[in-house]
C-alpha cells in the first residue's frame, strides 16, 4: 500500500493536511493511501498546489519532464504512450491550452527557452524511430525548428555530432546550450554548445572519478557561472566552471541512499532543488557562496508517495514554483513557495 508523508512543523500544517483530504476524500485513488504523520520540526518553504492543473485527466502517459516559460506563462509537459499527444501546453494556472504530437517519438528531457523575439520549447529524445537519439528545437505550437544529432542513429561521433539517449538540456539566455549525454547509453558526457551549436567545450566519459559519469541525467547553471550535473549512478552532483569546462568539485554526502535524477535553482539562488526518482523524494539544498563548493546541506525535504517516482522537475523563475514530473503517479504536480519565501526574491 502506497503511503504519504507530511512533514508537520505545527498543528496549523497538520489542519490544512486535513483539509487536504477532506477534499479528496471521495477520490478512489486517494481512498487507497495510508497517511502517516511525521513530526519532524523542518524548515517548511513549500506547499502542494492541489488545483493545478485544473483537469488532471490531460495526462493520459507517462509523465517524463516538464518546462516552464515564465515569461510567456507556459508549462510544457512531455509524456511518453501510443496513439497520445506526446507535448501537452498549460497555463501556469493549470488551464490546458493545446497538445502536439509531431516527430517525438520518446521524451525524455525538456526546456523552454523563451525571449522577447521567440517562444522555443527544447526536447532530448532516445527513442528508436527516426527521431531517435536527438535534441530538437520546436516553437510553442509544435513546428520542428532544429535538430541536433543524427536522427535514427546513436553514436558517439562529434562531426557529425552524435547522441546515445540524451538526458536532458540547459539553455542559457545568451543561447548557449549545455547537454547531458546519455541516460545508460553509450555516452557519459557533458557538451557545451554555442547558439550556433558549435563544440565550446566537452566533459566526461564512463567512471567514478573527477569529470567522469555514471548516467548525467540532469544540468543547469546558476547566477555565479557554474554547471551542476546529477551524475545519478555515481550518487552525486558535480560542478564544471562555465566557460572553460574546469571541473570544480562534487556534492556526494546527501546522496547514500541513491544519486539525484534531477537539479534545478530557485530564482534567487539561494536552494538547489533536487528530486530523488525511487526514494520519491524532493530535497531543498543550500547553494553554496560565490568561490567554494563545500559539502551539501539539506535544509528541507517534500516527501512523495511511495511509487510516485519524480523523474524531471523545473522551476519557474518568476515564481519560484516548482512542477514535477512524476512516471510512476503518471501526473506533474505543483509545489508553490510560502508566501514568507516568495517574498525573499524580490528582495
Amino acid at each position: 500500500m502506497a503511503r504519504f508523508w507530511v512533514c508537520a512543523a505545527g498543528a496549523g500544517l497538520f489542519l490544512a493536511f486535513l483539509l487536504l483530504h477532506s477534499r479528496f476524500c471521495g477520490s478512489p485513488v486517494l481512498r487507497n493511501f495510508a497517511f502517516k504523520i511525521s513530526w519532524r520540526t523542518e524548515k517548511i518553504l513549500y506547499r502542494l498546489d492541489v488545483g493545478w492543473p485544473k483537469y488532471s485527466e490531460y495526462f493520459t502517459g507517462t509523465t517524463f519532464c516538464v518546462a516552464v516559460d515564465s515569461l510567456n506563462g507556459l508549462v510544457y509537459v512531455a509524456q511518453r504512450g501510443d496513439n497520445i499527444p506526446k507535448v501537452l501546453v498549460f497555463t501556469e494556472d493549470g488551464f490546458f491550452l493545446r497538445s502536439w504530437n509531431y516527430t517525438v517519438d520518446t521524451p525524455h528531457g525538456i526546456f523552454a527557452a523563451s525571449t522577447l523575439h521567440e517562444q522555443s520549447v527544447w526536447i532530448t529524445d532516445v527513442g528508436s524511430g527516426s527521431y531517435g537519439h536527438t535534441v530538437k528545437k520546436y516553437n510553442s505550437f509544435g513546428d520542428l525548428v532544429q535538430i541536433l544529432g543524427t536522427p535514427g542513429k546513436k553514436g558517439t561521433g562529434l562531426n557529425p555530432l552524435q547522441f546515445d539517449n540524451p538526458a536532458e538540456l540547459y539553455v542559457e539566455d545568451t543561447g548557449d546550450i549545455y547537454i547531458v549525454d546519455g541516460d545508460g547509453g553509450l555516452n557519459n558526457r557533458l557538451i557545451k554548445l554555442s547558439q550556433d551549436f558549435m563544440i565550446l567545450w566537452l566533459r566526461g566519459e564512463n567512471g567514478t572519478g573527477p569529470a567522469k559519469f555514471n548516467i548525467p541525467h540532469s544540468v543547469t547553471v546558476d547566477s555565479a557561472g557554474r554547471v551542476w550535473v546529477a551524475d545519478r549512478g555515481n550518487k552525486r552532483i558535480q560542478v564544471f566552471d562555465k566557460d572553460t569546462g574546469e571541473w570544480l568539485g562534487a556534492w556526494n554526502n546527501c546522496f547514500t541512499e541513491e544519486g539525484p535524477s534531477s537539479v534545478r535553482f530557485t530564482p534567487d539562488g539561494q536552494y538547489l532543488i533536487v528530486a530523488q526518482l525511487n526514494l520519491s523524494r524532493l530535497s531543498i539544498l543550500a547553494a553554496p557562496p560565490v568561490g567554494s563548493i563545500g559539502d551539501c546541506s539539506v535544509i528541507s525535504t517534500i516527501q512523495l508517495a511511495d511509487q510516485v517516482l519524480p523523474h524531471l522537475l523545473e522551476v519557474d523563475r518568476k515564481t519560484g514554483a516548482i512542477y514535477v514530473a512524476e512516471i510512476g503517479a503518471k501526473q506533474v504536480q505543483k509545489y508553490a513557495p510560502l508566501n514568507s519565501y516568495v517574498s525573499s526574491f524580490g528582495s
